[in-house]
């Protein structure tokens, strides 16, 4: 029986229903927004609209962010359809709703659940649907595929470890893949992974976060940022920290002989703004919270970036910026939002979810690989005595990311061939 293996993973989400209202309540207690559009996440929507819909599945802040060169392209090309932006974190689409505004619609991708994805795709009615990355769900590829509708994975990457996973289960895999329209990866690795699972229809088109265009109100803000920093001071950017990040770097930076320097600690995730302020005031340095619009005194030593949508303003803001995720394996974030806007680029250990961008940024001089926190307080201190240094590895940032351009051609010609398809 040929869908077998899909008919025993839906029986497993069966099982697992009551943990989603469990995960919902727990993610809840440090970001009540988890609580809000629950129905959306069960195929029940209040929105809808009569245009032709081309939707973007964006998980979170950093696919919402990285597809902004294509969301400007379709909605251009396309003036008559209707933009439908699908999430699955609340940051993602707060994310969204500063990004695009009233230009896109937004609601949250029901999960994968049959009569959920039904519902979804009755009351939306795409003509065709963009999955980015890693976003693989069995059921809802195969509901597009009986209703004829285009579905594309693009911009597809796929780690060693989430091939092992997905390799563990070939039968309900290689159909999944082969269900999808195209399939567009990263990289010549992840197709290689891609190709392994079984994906017969498989390119490279490049990376979209390589496409990004510093938004102008960003660079401006960072600008104000800078003024309001002190234009003599050295700037560090810590930038997109996990748990465990901070306190290892706010141990080295009790190490640091660098006069008057201002650390910019920025962390991935809102939710834990608190526990990250309540963790520098128990360090003993002196710090402000950015929330407080508060003018910055000359003897904070430690800012906390506790604000939504500003990273590129903090990366224009500063002189020298971490990548957070990468200290510990977390597996690293976007690197190439920091170069950019030129900025000289330190990323961590542990960078597999941008393997590719962080081997090319660091062989061509765009970035720097440090091992632990200490090396971290080392570069601090080597760079900051050699600004024309500082001033040659963000230069290569901006070529690098310049060189790496395209993705969102190829992309787009993709979503043209589907919809001609149609």
């Amino acid at each position: 029986m040929n869908n077998l293996p899909r008919l025993l993973y839906s029986l497993l989400l069966w099982l697992l229903l009551p943990y989603v209202f469990l995960h919902l309540l727990w993610r809840a207690r440090k970001q009540p927004e988890y609580l809000r559009h629950i129905p959306e996440r069960f195929g029940f929507y209040a929105i809808s609209t009569d245009k032709p819909v081309i939707w973007l599945h964006t998980v979170s802040v950093g696919e919402t962010r990285a597809t902004a060169s294509l969301i400007q392209r379709l909605a251009a090309s396309y003036p008559d359809h209707q933009l439908l932006l699908t999430h699955t974190t609340p940051t993602g689409r707060a994310a969204s709703e500063q990004l695009y505004g009233d230009k896109v619609l937004r609601v949250y991708l029901p999960y994968d659940y049959p009569f959920a994805i039904r519902r979804f795709l009755r009351h939306f009615r795409p003509r065709a649907g963009i999955l980015l990355e890693t976003e693989i769900w069995f059921n809802l590829i195969h509901a597009c595929r009986r209703r004829t509708m285009p579905l594309l994975l693009l911009n597809a990457r796929l780690s060693d470890k989430s091939f092992r996973r997905y390799a563990r289960f070939p039968k309900l895999t290689q159909p999944g893949l082969n269900e999808l329209g195209a399939i567009a990866a990263q990289t010549e690795a992840d197709a290689q992974r891609l190709r392994a699972l079984g994906g017969e229809k498989v390119t490279v088109m490049g990376n979209l976060k390589f496409d990004i265009e510093p938004p102008a109100a960003m660079l401006e803000l960072g600008k104000q940022l800078r003024v309001a920093f002190g234009i003599e001071r050295k700037i560090f950017l810590a930038a997109s920290t996990r748990e465990g990040e901070e306190a290892l770097l706010l141990a080295a930076l009790k190490n640091i002989g660098v006069p008057h320097l201002l650390t910019v600690i920025v962390p991935r995730h809102p939710q834990r703004f608190a526990e990250v302020a309540a963790l520098i005031g128990r360090s003993g340095l002196k710090y402000q919270r950015r929330s407080s619009n508060a003018a910055i005194r000359a003897d904070t030593q430690v800012l906390l970036g506790d604000s939504m949508g500003e990273m590129f303003a903090y990366y224009a803001a500063c002189d020298l910026a971490f990548i957070g995720g990468s200290l510990l394996p977390f597996g690293g974030q976007n690197l190439i939002e920091a170069c950019a806007v030129g900025k000289p680029v330190l990323v961590g250990p542990h960078t597999y979810n941008f393997a590719q961008a962080s081997e090319l940024a660091t062989a061509c001089g765009a970035a720097r690989r440090v091992t632990d926190a200490t090396d971290i307080a080392d570069e601090i201190q080597i760079l900051f005595a050699a600004p024309a240094q500082l001033q040659q590895i963000g230069a290569a940032g901006l070529h690098f990311v310049q060189s790496n351009r395209g993705a969102t051609e190829l992309a787009l010609a993709q979503v043209g061939k589907a919809l001609g398809a149609r």
